[in-house]
Parts: C-alpha cells; structure tokens; sequence
C-alpha cells in the first residue's frame, strides 16, 4: 500500500515540481499539501456547524449584553427624567399660505397623592388599562407575547403590549417609535420604576402624566375640565369609568368631543370593572346609562380653534402619530385653510341676529363645511357657535337628517347615470309604493319633467323615480358620493331624505363637491403635509379622484340646482355670482307641532362648495324652528359672500361636447301671441284667532289648466314677493305672519303648460293687520312620531320621519311659511306646512294648503282683512313670459321634510 500511495505522490510531486525537488522525505510532504482540499470537504460540515453554532452564541452574548447594559441604564435614566416631561417644541399649525394659525401648549395639572385618588378611580384604570398590575413586575411577558404575534401577523409594529408601568416609562422617555431600542429603554425604566417605588405610587405617577384629551395632562386637570371637580374624591362612578375610557385614545373618547363614543366607551370599563369584580351589576347598569350634560367654563377664545382641533384628529386618524406625540413632538402642520373664509364663518356664527332666538338657554346651534372643488381640500370649517377648543364639532360629530338636499344624491343624479334625461316625463300621480305612500303639498298630474320636478322639489317624481332605477342604485350612488348608509336605509324614504342615522356638513359638501368637480369625487381633507422637528416630511397629502358620475351627469345637474337659487327655494342664498344648490328642512315629527327640526341649504360655485345646518342639538316640543330652510340660506349668502370677495367671478364650465355637422340655421319663426288668463278678483282676507292663520279666497278664474300665484308684501318692504306659486284652488292660507304686523296681498293666474306662458293682470289688494294681543305660539299639525323619538342626543336625531297622521276631514290645514313676516317666504326657500289631502305636509317657502283642502272655514274668532282694490306694484310681479310648466324656475317650492319611513302609509309629505 504504501508504493501506490508514494507513487501518487511522486506523480503529484513530479507534475507540479519540475525543477529538481524530488528526493529525501519532501514529496511525502508535498503530498500531504496536495491532498489537504479533500480532507477540507469531508470535514466541511462540522467546520459550518460549530462556526454558526459559536457565531451565533457570540451574537446572543452580545444581544445580551446590550440588553443588560440597557437595562442597568434605567436606574439613570430614570434619575434623569422622573421629574420632567420633555418638550421637544410647540406643534405649529399654518394656513393654506403658510401663515402660522395656531401653536400647541400643554396644560398640566397640579399633581395627586396616591392616597388622594380614590380606590375606585384606581380600580377603574386597573381594568381597562392592565388588569395584571399587581402581579407583574413591571413588564407582563404574556402581553408582550401576544403584542409580538399580532406585530409578525401585520409585519409591522402595531400593538406594544405595554403595562402601566412601561406606559409610564414611555412618558418619561418620550419616544414615539416603535422600535428595538426603545422598547428594551421602556423596559428597563419599567424595571427602575418597579424597583424604587410601590405600586400605589406608580398608579399615581402614570395618573398624574397620561393625556386626557386635547393639551390636558394628569387626572386632576381632566377631573376640573370635563366635570368641574377638583376633589377627586367628589367624582361618581360614571365619572371616573369616563376618565378611564380616555387614554386610549383621549380626541374620540372625550366626552365634551365626542360624548356618544365616550358613552360608548364608558360602557366597556364599566363591563371591566364588574368582570373584575371591582363593581356590582346594579353599579354598572347605573353608571352606563348617564348622559354627560356638564358644560365647562369657556376657555380664551381664539381664532381658527374649531379648524385646529379638527387638523389634531385629522392628524391622528391619517397618520401613527397619538394626541400626546402631536401635544409634545414639534411638529409643522400645513393645512389648506383659508383664513379669510374661516374668519368669515366664525363672524357670522357668533352674530345672533343670523338665529332664531331660542325660549330659553338652549340656543340654536349650527354647523357650516366649505370644500376647494378642486381638490376636495377644506376651506373652513364650524361646529358650533362660540366653539371653544375640544368642543363639540357638529359639523363632522352630528348626524342629521338632510331632508330635500339629499334628492340630488339619492334620486335625480343617478336616474340621469341610469338612462334618464332631464326631459324625461316623470309619474307625478297620487299612488302608493307598497306600504309607502308619499304625499305632494300643490296636487298632482300626469306627468312632469325631471327639470321640474326638482326645481319645485315635488315629492312623488323623486320617490317614483328612486322606485324605477331601484333602491338599490340610489343606495349605491350615496354611498359613492361619501354618505355612510346603513341597511335600514334600503328603503325608497331616502329619495326625499329619511336616512336612519342622517348625515352632516361635511359628508354633504364633500357629497355636493363631486358635482361641481365634473363629477369626480374626492375625500374632503385638511392637512397638506406634516413635518417633525428635524424639519423631515413625515406626511404628505396624495390626491385621489374617483369618478363616480359623468361629467354630462354633474353640469345638468348644476343646471337644475341653478334654477333652485335664481327663482325657486334658494333665492336667498344668492351671493351675485353663479350659484347651484338645493335647500332642506325636515318637520318635527311630535304630533301637533308645526316646528322644523332641521333646516339646510347646500350650494357650490365654479370654485367652492358649502353646506349649512341649523337647528336644536335637542329637539323637542318645545325647541323647534319656526323658520324653514330660508334660514340657512341667509347664513350660507352671508359668509360665502364675504369669504369669495375679491375673487374672479366664473361661470360653470359646460363638458366638452362631441363636434356636430354643420347645419342650416332655420329661418325665425315669430312666436304666436298667447293671450293671458283673466285676472283673478274677488279676494278677500280673514285672520283666525285660534289657528294664528290669515286666510285668503278670490273668485276663480275660468279655463283649463289654471294655476295661480299668491304675493304678500309685509308694511316695511318696499315691494311685494311671490309667496305660494302652482296654486290650483281659488283659496289658500299663510300661517307665517307675525303678530302686530300688516301684510297686503294680492293675486294672479296663468295656464299651466303653454309655452310661452303670460301671467294675468293681479287681482285687488287685500290688507290685513295680525293683532298683537292674540298671537300665542303657533299651533302644531298633527304629525305623530313614536314617544320615544321625541328627544335625541346631541347631533343625532332620529324622530324626523313622522309616520301616519291621523285622518281627518277637515285637519292639517296649518300651513308654516316660516318667512318670519319677511314677506319673501315664497322666494327665499321657506319649507314648512301641512295640510291638503288630509295628509301631513311640508310646504316650501310660505306655501300653504288651500281652505278648500282643509281650511279653518267656519272658525269663528276671525279677523277680517281690507280689500283694497288697487293692484299691487307692477315690479311685484315675474316674467309674465316664464312658464313653470316648462321653466322650473317659474316654481317656489321648498326642499322639504323627511317623508316617512318604510312602512309608513298614508303619510307625510316632503316639500323643497
């Protein structure tokens, strides 16, 4: 063996060493070398092996050792800061220019023993927040297990598993990152923490440091800021399972905020605290059904507060940033507010002269939203009048019905999607859809066009209209648009706006804005870009546009909403410029109230869009509008006029349409001459003491097709306006004077469905003063909503569908113009009034129910009027050529009240 082994080796030897090394031992060595790579392979596992096995051991000692080294540090750490909370820097917030609005401040309140909190308030934290507090020692492993699970789950870091302690730790340290090494530093003062002090004392700590909402920090400034106590001895159950809900997060679940998210929260720390066995059944039941009603004092005002606090939740919901990380991080928020539009908007809320005034402390309140159509970036915002910092925003909490305003999202926008034309015939006949049966307040026809249908906010064409296209595509269409549903809303009550939870000024004008855009929506947003106090972009604004109509789809229906400013229920919103829109009003919905409890009006330039609410956070029988959608009108004319002076006036942009061949241009054809129908005469005034009713009747005029027209002039107005058009009956009444005040009144008459059509020559004058002693509150038509729909929370109203009226014979006559004596009811998109058919209605702008229909004939305490027999100013009357059979325009309806919901029969009636 060993020839054929050293003969190898000498063949190995020979070919690599030619230069004479053979001989003596050296080619067994180089045979050796030769052959050393074999051996390396057959050995090459173990070499791996052990390699990884002590590079990894090397690794782990040294993880180790970072963490122990870490972990010693927290005493340090600890020592450093446990008195201290770091600021980095305010948080600044700037305008759409760059200007600076507003700054950032903490505000801490003056800390608390241990022994100074009550047990129970303890209890209350110990539940929600880590119930293993007194068991652990400082870092609960199974939390950070299952925290770990979730963060491998989501591929990121999504959940801290984090125990009081460690929350307190964060505090001290002040890291907002979720990282390695902060959460070995969180642990290791967790550790220090655990070490040095007790656990009462640690419970007091994190108490007297944690956010509560806004720049508040530590319980005993939460306790004075949300329930007006500084002995936290004095807090109830309620109270503190509140205070408990809020570190989770302290902008949703503030209770002056967002106090039915607190209520709801509330609920789970009470379910924890009587699974731990801190609080009975009975305590629990107790405490969860209270509603928070504390108003605190109010804060200095300032301005842009209302849309600085709606950027900080913006901010939380678009980003990982908390409240806390926001309060102290130093950051720089650029938003797309325009100052002179929010500062228009705050002047305008805190006028009390734009309000009704309220019989007693519980004012009127209001909400206002304007969109950039462009980009969907919010202008102004306001929820409330004199908002002060972390109040309640009903332009983006409350939820509300939109009554008439919603016909262009639920029904007319998407039958145009689905086929229809604005030329389409329309069913506008008496009928019923199952169990649905929808009212009209001016009669009924055949047929009508949707042009007109809309401009007179007529009720069956849009409920008949949702029926054909089929709930379903209505349904879908909101949604597209922004609206949140719910499945209680497959229903056809939502073509004249009975949603279950309604909606608010921001989803409205955000709804709206994909109108005027070209039909392509866009999410509303306030926040353009954020950067952190190294002045790195850690946020910017990407914009998404979805088209969810036609372009061809969003300029009709401008078209039509135009015709709503310029002569229907709109006309006061009027700014000077082009101007689409549609207003709403929804009725009270308790039996025998006339009252509104919502009155709205949406409307978009070329460049903006607003959407404006009115009405009681607390409708009752005794808090309800006597004013109809007019109301909002005005406000919405005050501030977007205000707020867009200086800026170039432009007109809608119409699509682009298809090129057409060239035609011949038919010669002119000289219109026929159309003679006007015979002037009405005969009219005759009463005022009924009882109903606080004026009624009025003329001798009809003969012919087919005749419609009449009704114009009040009030003593102090220079002329008269048109308050009821499309009359059919030679009688009607107006419940919206005003005691002490004298109105005159006069009529017309044209034929309806002539093209073109002429008005008649007014009939006499007629005058009539309301006395002063005999003008109790009004009297209220007999809608009926279920007792418990009476009353709603603050920004939520779920009683504004009234189900079926009682059917009476001679019943529901009372008409509420709402115009307030203004004498432009009629024209300035006053919704209000019940009556004809029996039936419960809202009528528009003044409009009211004929006498004939179920007028107060043969009341006896009346008080007659003066016929004078001059007719009224010439520039009383409209355009004798327009036809409101065939011009929308020429209509006044109102946007109404919410029709009933599925299943109601015999019922209400909506009006513009």
């Amino acid at each position: 063996m060993p020839n054929p082994q050293l003969s190898r080796s000498n063949r190995t030897t020979g070919g690599s060493g030619s230069g004479g090394n053979g001989g003596g031992k050296k080619p067994p060595t180089t045979a050796k070398k030769k052959t050393s790579p074999k051996k390396k392979k057959r050995i090459t596992g173990k070499r791996v092996f052990w390699t990884l096995f002590f590079t990894a051991a090397f690794a782990v000692f040294c993880a180790l050792g970072g963490y122990l080294f870490i972990t010693v540090s927290g005493e340090k750490i600890l020592a450093e800061n446990k008195d201290k909370i770091e600021i980095k820097a305010p948080t600044v917030i700037y305008d759409r220019t760059g200007v600076q609005i507003g700054e950032i401040k903490i505000q801490r309140g003056e800390e608390v023993e241990s022994q100074d909190i009550p047990e129970l308030l303890q209890d209350a934290f110990v539940a929600t927040e880590d119930k293993r507090f007194f068991e652990h020692s400082g870092v609960d492993l199974r939390s950070i297990g299952r925290a770990a699970v979730r963060d491998i789950i989501a591929r990121s870091a999504v959940e801290g598993g984090s125990t009081i302690t460690q929350q307190l730790a964060k505090n001290i340290f002040l890291s907002a990152d979720k990282t390695f090494f902060r959460k070995a530093t969180e642990v290791s003062i967790a550790l220090a923490l655990e070490r040095q002090y007790s656990k009462p004392e640690i419970l007091a700590m994190y108490l007297n440091r944690i956010s509560f909402g806004g720049q508040y920090y530590g319980i005993k400034a939460a306790s004075e800021r949300y329930f007006g106590k500084s002995d936290l001895n004095k807090l109830e159950l309620w109270e503190m399972a509140t205070l408990a809900a809020m570190p989770k997060a302290p902008t949703r679940y503030n209770p002056i905020a967002n106090p039915d998210k607190s209520k709801e929260r509330r609920a789970v720390v009470l379910q924890l605290m009587y699974e731990q066995g801190y609080i009975t059944e009975a305590e629990k039941d107790k405490a969860a059904a209270v509603d928070y009603t504390y108003t605190p004092p109010e804060t200095k005002e300032t301005h842009y507060q209302a849309f600085i606090d709606y950027v900080l939740q913006e901010a939380e919901d678009t980003t990982a940033l908390t409240e806390d990380d926001l309060n102290r991080g130093g950051y720089k928020i650029y938003t797309t507010m325009d100052a002179k539009a929010q500062q228009s908007l705050e002047e305008a809320f805190k006028d009390d002269a734009m309000f009704e005034q309220s019989p007693d402390d519980q004012p009127v309140q209001a909400s206002m939203t304007i969109t950039n159509n462009q980009n969907g970036s919010i202008v102004a915002i306001l929820g409330a009048r004199n908002y002060h910092k972390g109040d309640f925003n009903r332009a983006v909490n409350s939820r509300r019905q939109p009554g008439s305003a919603f016909k262009p999202i639920a029904s007319y926008a998407p039958a145009l999607e689905n086929g229809f034309t604005v030329d389409t015939p329309l069913s506008n006949e008496q009928q019923s859809f199952g169990t649905y049966s929808p009212k009209n307040l001016h009669g009924y026809s055949q047929s009508v066009s949707m042009k007109e249908a809309l401009a007179e906010s007529i009720n069956i064409p849009a409920v008949w209209l949702l029926n054909q296209i089929g709930v379903e595509t209505g349904f879908q269409f909101a949604e597209s648009l922004g609206i949140p549903l719910t499945e209680n809303d497959h229903n056809l009550a939502i073509a004249l706006g009975g949603l279950k939870t309604g909606t608010n000024t921001l989803e409205m004008a955000q709804a709206y804005n994909s109108f005027a855009n070209g039909g392509n929506f866009v999410e509303a947003y306030a926040i353009k870009s954020i950067r952190d106090s190294n002045e790195i972009e850690i946020y910017s604004r990407i914009e998404k546009k979805k088209s969810v109509m036609s372009d061809q789809t969003a300029y009709e229906m401008t078209q039509m909403m135009q015709s709503v400013v310029t002569d229907g229920t709109g006309k006061k919103a009027d700014i000077g410029r082009p101007l689409a829109g549609k207003t709403g009003t929804t009725q009270s919905g308790i039996e025998g109230n006339s009252g509104n409890r919502d009155v709205w009006f949406v409307g978009y330039t070329p460049e903006w869009t607003g959407a404006v609410w009115m009405g009681y956070d607390k409708p009752n029988s005794e808090h309800m509008l006597k004013n109809s959608s007019g109301l909002a009108a005005s406000m919405f004319a005050r501030i977007m006029k205000q707020a867009m002076e200086g800026m170039p006036v432009n007109d809608f942009k119409a699509p682009d349409a298809p090129a057409q061949e060239t035609v011949e241009t038919p010669e002119p054809q000289q219109p026929e001459t159309v003679e006007p129908a015979a002037s009405p005469s005969g009219l005759v005034a009463s005022y009924d003491v009882g109903s606080q009713t004026i009624m009025l009747s003329w001798q009809p005029v003969s012919g087919e097709n005749i419609r009449y027209r009704l114009y009040r002039q009030e003593s102090s107005e220079a002329q008269p306006s048109m308050l009821t058009d499309g009359l059919m009956t030679a009688s009607t009444s107006d419940t919206g004077a005003l005691a002490g005040l004298t109105y005159s009144y006069a009529v017309t008459a044209y034929r309806a469905g002539e093209e073109p059509i002429v008005e008649s020559a007014a009939s006499n004058t007629v005058t009539l003063t309301v006395p002063a002693e005999d003008n109790p509150e009004e009297d209220l038509p007999d809608d009926t909503v279920p007792p418990d729909e009476t009353e709603d929370d603050p920004g939520t109203d779920q009683g504004e569908v009234p189900v079926t009226p009682p059917a009476t014979d001679d019943g529901g006559t009372n008409g509420n113009s709402g115009n307030n004596g203004n004498g432009n009811s009629g024209n300035s998109g006053n919704e209000n009034g019940n009556g004809n058919a029996g039936g419960t209605e809202t009528t528009d702008p003044g409009t009211t129910t004929p006498p004939s229909e179920g007028d107060s004939g043969g009341e006896e305490n009346v008080v007659p009027g003066t016929v004078v027999p001059e007719a009224p100013a010439d520039q009383s009357q409209p355009d004798p050529t327009t036809d409101p059979a065939a011009d929308p325009n020429a209509q006044t309806t109102d946007p109404g009240t919410v029709e009933g919901t599925t299943g109601t029969q015999d019922g209400t009636t909506t009006q513009p």
